[in-house]
Parts: C-alpha cells; sequence; structure tokens
C-alpha cells in the first residue's frame, strides 16, 4: 500500500542533467562543502584524495547504462565491484569482499548519516537504485575510529539535493529485458524541502535462471525548526526479487556459460528449485543538526529499520527476520586561533537487532519442514573522539580513536532444550593517526596509521549451513598509508597511495558440498597495494565546439598474501589470497560538446585471479569497454529534455564476474552478461 500511494504522487519521471562547471568544481576539485559526508574525518578538502577519500557525483553514477552501478565505482582505485547475478552485488574495499559470497560486509554503509548496515554488520547494497543517492563518499581502508567495527572501509551516500522544486521523469530500455524507470518530484518550500522519487528496474538477466525485479520509493525531507536546528526526515522502502543460478565448473562454464547450476551430487538444480532471493527492506530516521553556540554544534540522528528474506537456494529454504534499531550523536567543537585552526569531535553510536531465521527443507522451491529455528540479538556501539589541527604554514595533522564493543546472543529454538551460545567482542581501541603537509606549489604529502577491528557478523557466525560460529574470532589490523599529490597546470592531478595492512584473525569463507557457506579464521595476512589516480580536466572557451573533456585513469596493484594460515595440514603461507586481482586499470572519458550534445566511454582490465587458498584454480583476465552518447536540450524556459543511446561490454568479452570463492566441486564461475545496448529518454 505504501508504495501505490507513492506511486500514485509521483507525476512525472526522472532525469539527471549534468553539466560541465559542476563537475570541475564539485567532483575533481573537491571544494564542495566541508560537511561528515563529504568530509568524515574533518581533515581539509584539499587532502580527500590523499586520505583515500573519493567523492562520486551523479554524473559520474550515470557512465553506463541506467541502474549500472558497478561500471561507476570501478572507477576509483583501490574499489572492486561486482555484480554475481541482476541484483546480487558485491563490493570490495581493498579486498575486503572475501568474506562475502553475496551481500557487503565488513563495510560500514550510512545513507543521510542513518546506518545501512544492521546490528549484525550486514549491508543489504542492493536495495539501492541510480536515483537512491547523489552523492557517495568511499573510505578506503579502515575507519574505525569514527565509525566503529570494520576493516574494509566506509560509505556514506546522500539524497539527491532537493534544493529546486521540480518534476523529473525516465525511461530506459535494453538489452535482455532491461527496463528502468525513474522519477521523482521535488517540493516545499524554503524552510521545509521535500523529495519523493520511485524507481523500477527490471531484467530476464542474460543467464538462465537470472531475472531481477526490484521496486524503490524514497522520500527524503528538510526541515529549518528554527535559525540554529535543522530537521532531516529519511524513509527508504525497496521490493526486490532475484534469481540465483549457481555456480559452475570449469568445463560447464566452457560448455554453456549462459546454463544455471545442473542438477549433480544428489543435489537438484538451480531451475528445480526455482532458486531465487524475495527481499525487503525499510529504513526510517530523523536526524537533527543543532548550531548550539558560535563554537559547538551537534548532530544526532535515530532509526529504525526492518528486513524480510525469503531465499530459496539449493540446499535448503531460508526465512530471514531482521529488525534493528539504532541512534548516532556527534558533538563538533571548531576554534580559529592566530595561525592555526582546531576542530574536536566527540560521539557515540548504538545499535541493537533482533534477528530470527528459520531453515527449512527446499521441496522444489517450496518451503518444507523446518530444520533450524534461530533467535539472534547483537548489540553494538562504540564512542570516539578525534581532533584536527590546521596550521597556516600548511601542515595539518588529525588524530583520533574509538572503544568498540560487541555482544551477540543466538538461541536454538528448534532443539530442546533450548540451546543459547553467546560471545561479547569487547574493549576494542581502534586509533586513527594522520598528517600531512601542503607544499606551496600545491602539492601534498600525507601519512595515516590506523587500526582496524571487525568482528565476525550475523551471515559468519549463523551461515547457509547452519552452523553456529560463535568460536570465531574478530578480525584486527593495522594500516599504514603513505599518499603523495601532484597538481600541473591546474589542469592535471595525481594522487598515488601506498599502504601495507597487516591483519590477524582473517575470515576467509568455505563451502561444503552442497554450495554452503561457513567461515574459519585464516591466521594472518598481509594486504600491500598501490593506487594510483591521474585526472585530467579542461573547460574551453565558452564559443568552443568542444566545451568540456574529462579523462582519468585509475590503476590498483594488490599484493595480498597469506602470512600464517594452515588448512588439513597444509600450510598456505605466500599463497594470493582468493578473489583479488592483482592489477586493475580504469579509464573514464566525460566529452561535453556544445548545443547539448555529449560522449562518456570508460574502459576496464582486470587481471587474473585466484579462486581458492591453494591456489589452483584462476580466473583469465578480461577486458571490458563502454560508450554512451546523449543530447540535453530545452523544451521551454522551464522544461528540459534528455535522450541517450549506449553499449555496455561493448566487445562482447566472454568472462566471469563474482566468482564463487573456494567452491566446492569447483563451482567457481559466473558469467558476466555480454553486449547490452541500452537507450532511453528523460524530461525535466
Amino acid at each position: 500500500m505504501p508504495l501505490k500511494i507513492g506511486v500514485c504522487l509521483i507525476a512525472c519521471f526522472f532525469f539527471q542533467t549534468l553539466k560541465a562547471q559542476s563537475i570541475v568544481s564539485d567532483t575533481l576539485t573537491g571544494t564542495d562543502s566541508a560537511s561528515i559526508t563529504a568530509n568524515p574525518f574533518g581533515l581539509q578538502q584539499r587532502s580527500l584524495s590523499t586520505a583515500s577519500i573519493k567523492r562520486y557525483q551523479t554524473n559520474v553514477l550515470q557512465l553506463a547504462a541506467p541502474g549500472n552501478l558497478v561500471t561507476a565505482f570501478n572507477t576509483l582505485p583501490g574499489i572492486r565491484m561486482e555484480e554475481r547475478s541482476p541484483g546480487s552485488y558485491r563490493l570490495n574495499i581493498r579486498g575486503s569482499s572475501l568474506r562475502s559470497p553475496f551481500g557487503v560486509r565488513n563495510i560500514k554503509m550510512y545513507y543521510n548519516n542513518l546506518p545501512l548496515t544492521d546490528a549484525g554488520g550486514n549491508t543489504y547494497f542492493n536495495q539501492m537504485t541510480g536515483n537512491s543517492f547523489g552523492t557517495a563518499t568511499i573510505v578506503r581502508g579502515p575507519a574505525s575510529s569514527m565509525y566503529g567495527a570494520g576493516t574494509g572501509g566506509l560509505v556514506l551516500m546522500e539524497t539527491i539535493s532537493n534544493d529546486q522544486p521540480l518534476m523529473q521523469a525516465e525511461y530506459s530500455t535494453g538489452s535482455y529485458g532491461l527496463l528502468n524507470v525513474l522519477a521523482a518530484v521535488n517540493f516545499g518550500q524554503k524552510d521545509n524541502r521535500n523529495r519523493i522519487s520511485y524507481a523500477h528496474n527490471e531484467s530476464r538477466g542474460y543467464r538462465d535462471q537470472t531475472a531481477m525485479r526490484r521496486d524503490q520509493l524514497a522520500w527524503s525531507s528538510q526541515l529549518k525548526a528554527s535559525d540554529r536546528q535543522t530537521l532531516t526526515a529519511t524513509l527508504l522502502y525497496t521490493n526486490m526479487f532475484y534469481q540465483t543460478p549457481g555456480g559452475l565448473t570449469l568445463a560447464e562454464y566452457s560448455a554453456n556459460a549462459k546454463a544455471a547450476r545442473p542438477a549433480a551430487g544428489g543435489f537438484p538444480s538451480a531451475k528445480q528449485v526455482n532458486a531465487a532471493i524475495y527481499q525487503q527492506n525499510l529504513l526510517a530516521g530523523i536526524s537533527s543538526q543543532l548550531k548550539l553556540n558560535s563554537q559547538w554544534s551537534n548532530t544526532t540522528a535515530l532509526y529504525g529499520s526492518f528486513a524480510t528474506i525469503k531465499n530459496s537456494a539449493i540446499r535448503n529454504y531460508e526465512n530471514r527476520s531482521e529488525p534493528h534499531v539504532g541512534a548516532r550523536t556527534v558533538f563538533a567543537y571548531e576554534k580559529k586561533l592566530d595561525n592555526s585552526s582546531i576542530k574536536w569531535q566527540s560521539g557515540a553510536e548504538f545499535q541493537a537487532g533482533f534477528f530470527n531465521t528459520q531453515v527449512s527443507r527446499n521441496k522444489l522451491g517450496q518451503r518444507d519442514s523446518l530444520l533450524t529455528n534461530d533467535d539472534q540479538t547483537f548489540y553494538t556501539g562504540f564512542a570516539f573522539t578525534q581532533v584536527e589541527w590546521v596550521w597556516k604554514n600548511g601542515f595539518y595533522a588529525n588524530a583520533g580513536a574509538s572503544l568498540n564493543i560487541n555482544k551477540v546472543k543466538i538461541a536454538r529454538l528448534s532443539s530442546l532444550p533450548i540451546v543459547t551460545q553467546e560471545r561479547t567482542y569487547n574493549n576494542e581501541v581502534a586509533p586513527r593517526i594522520s598528517a600531512g603537509y601542503k607544499w606551496k606549489n600545491d602539492w601534498e604529502t600525507q601519512v595515516t596509521v590506523s587500526k582496524g577491528f571487525s568482528p565476525p557478523t550475523v551471515s559468519e557466525l549463523l551461515p547457509s549451513t547452519g552452523r553456529i560460529s560463535t568460536d570465531l574470532e574478530a578480525e584486527t589490523g593495522f594500516n599504514f598509508e603513505l599518499s603523495q599529490t601532484i597538481r600541473l597546470f591546474k589542469t592535471l592531478s595525481l594522487t598515488s597511495t601506498g599502504f601495507v595492512f597487516n591483519l590477524n584473525n582473517t575470515l576467509v569463507q568455505q563451502r561444503d558440498l552442497s554450495g554452503g557457506d561457513f567461515y574459519i579464521n585464516a591466521g594472518s595476512t598481509r594486504q600491500a597495494g598501490v593506487e594510483t589516480a591521474i585526472d585530467y580536466v579542461h573547460a574551453f572557451v565558452q564559443k568552443s565546439f568542444v566545451q568540456f573533456l574529462n579523462v582519468s585513469l585509475a590503476h590498483t596493484y594488490s599484493s595480498f598474501t597469506y602470512n600464517d594460515y594452515n588448512k588439513l595440514g597444509v600450510n598456505y603461507k605466500g599463497n594470493q589470497l582468493p578473489g583479488v586481482p592483482k592489477h586493475t586499470v580504469a579509464i573514464r572519458a566525460l566529452l561535453q560538446l556544445k548545443h547539448g550534445f555529449y560522449f562518456n566511454a570508460n574502459y576496464y582490465h582486470n587481471s587474473s585471479i585466484m579462486l581458492n587458498d591453494a591456489n589452483t584454480f584462476r580466473a583469465t583476465a578480461f577486458q571490458v569497454v563502454g560508450a554512451k552518447a546523449g543530447y540535453k536540450g530545452k523544451l521551454g524556459k522551464k522544461q528540459r529534455w534528455h535522450v541517450f543511446a549506449g553499449a555496455d561490454n561493448l566487445l562482447d568479452t566472454k568472462y566471469s564476474l563474482g566468482n564463487d570463492i573456494n567452491a566446492a566441486a569447483n563451482r567457481f564461475f559466473n558469467v558476466a552478461p555480454g553486449r547490452l545496448w541500452y537507450a532511453g529518454i528523460g524530461i525535466e
């Protein structure tokens, strides 16, 4: 019912406008306001890139087909996004997808200052669509000093601005049954601005058993309660369904990569059980930004969230109910001195989750007799403090730390007497220290040392095998970074970051013969790499046929190896961590022509990937090319229109994306879509 009401309120569709000057000022030079979203650690705006922080604007998110977030996120060094099948995302920030057969774990995510990551440590990032957010700020490496548990990084998302009243629309279609309908309306007065948006995405998929459908309704409202206080309300509801085809062996992949997993070894095929996930997510919350006086301010957020999951898998049928609530508050103090300025932030965050998971036998895609019934209670919280000092001579420093506590209790209701297992991961201190210097020639050097702490998530403590694993230890490790930024001619910038992350008790996914996953602590790992980004931007004279050109190159080198890992009497010391390519290269070009014409092109190279701990199987390297062209013009004084067309995987490359790591029976491979054509039209 709420979805139907929301759709009726929206009288038009959606499209994003692209203006060359907005790209220059916001996306590339980082001159946006120093909000917590754009600048999560309080560092100077000029040091965003060297602080391993990257901000995505909506225009960058539209490099490829509508709804394709993979291409946009992969333009950043150190970031690797995968889509195992339509609707099934994995996000890798410096190798963090090692723990994620599906979904996003070990990465903290926030939406309008509200935690998108639940109390159990899991994030349903697949609920997000192309018009869910206007900006996404990504922090590579541990962000525990201000955002609690997690060694994989941080993603902060904000809704699209609702500053101006407008109505927007976009409709697009393409290969493999691709259909996207996006709609939004902004309304209200200066002191009370609102935005309602609706998105519908569907596809029948490139591969058998990969159909997907997603509907999302979002509402955000900003109310200026007084000259000192602004209230922001957020509502996000997503209802989606996507089929899961299962991994293939190399022989099956070579014979027919489009096929779903066949019946084998006493287990049915993916088609026989109609392998699919039915997912609903609801997030509601309110945040307050209060200016206490000229130096003190406070930001406080309260939220509640609910997720329901039905998973018809080859080995069983799973029902999950996951309500959770939480709060976050941050006090900030700012003061300018004679030769410097200081900013101090302190706060706390708390989450509580009350989950239930029921696993039953799967009878041809229908829930059958109950196998296990588990209640899971999660409490997670942390307090933090951080200070930043900036001197006029070019030096700046930042230091902070958090104290974390995580408690989990799992009660198996399906056994008598009821068995309850508990585990507390507490008193974990996670510091972060950073210092840098901005040279007179506008070059910049920065060094960072941070500690990460990441306890097992709900999906690791209670995986699909039904094995309660409260004996798992939390990952901990220290990260060391050195960054250098060089700027030349006001049009060219180069940023290179070298890092070494020594991680202990690394959590690694394993699979049994049925395809069920479980996790173990794999001793220690050494994760080292170099991330390099080069940006060239040039705005031409106003009367020139070519008005704007932006070319960027991102290269990631990763040397991730096991230091100490014994498995069934075999020592894997020195082996590469599976799932992480040694090299990725992303190139994108944005060209704005006169009279509203534009052209985008992107290229992505991924080197070969190890698929198991023993390094006996690997996925081959691949290269993908995409292109998009369009026109944006005026229909009148207040109306604009937009038409576009393009192709993803233009060379029709065959490659496996979202491989199943350490898969039993060597079922590693999930083929990515072939050449995909698309076209669309929008009006504002």
